[in-house]
């Protein structure tokens, strides 16, 4: 299956892998996505949006097993404050559901921000746009497909399942 995230990145010529897995709608976590596509959490990366003190939307990529630090990513994004946007707000913002965010092919192109653990890797793996598709490639070919900054975006020793 080819969803815009794919086609996107086969536009840019960017190697990478799909992986399939099964979906369990009451978990959608990115531990139980890691299990499943048999990777560490810590290199399935989660997409979260966000809306800025101004209106203005953002995504926010960081590692499964960490939690997205607002305050960190206001002042990545030179804002006064960042929060996250209501679960009803993601799919009519992005084309997207829960547990298929991406920020390749979204319908709209707002700024990226990818926590800078996502350089400690070879392969990372995120979305494909769709739930029970993961994409896998190479970190720097993820932050040029996603037009990603990279900063310090997650929660000092906070870590989830």
């Amino acid at each position: 299956m080819k969803t815009n995230a794919a086609r996107l990145l086969d536009k840019l010529n960017i190697k990478y892998e799909t992986r399939e897995y099964e979906v369990s709608p009451n978990d959608l976590t990115a531990g139980t996505v890691a299990r499943k596509i048999d990777m560490p959490v810590e290199q399935v990366f989660k997409t979260l949006l966000c809306r800025l003190h101004d209106g203005e939307y953002v995504f926010g990529v960081v590692p499964g097993n960490s939690e997205l630090d607002l305050k960190k990513l206001a002042l990545a994004a030179e804002a006064k404050r960042a929060e996250l946007t209501s679960l009803k707000d993601v799919e009519p913002l992005t084309g997207y559901i829960r547990g298929g965010v991406t920020v390749m092919g979204a319908k709209k192109a707002y700024r990226a921000f990818a926590d800078e653990s996502i350089e400690l890797f070879d392969t990372i793996s995120v979305s494909a746009g769709t739930r029970g598709l993961q994409l896998l490639l190479a970190p720097a070919d993820y932050i040029r497909a996603a037009e990603a900054q990279v900063a310090d975006i997650t929660k000092d020793g906070v870590t989830v399942e």
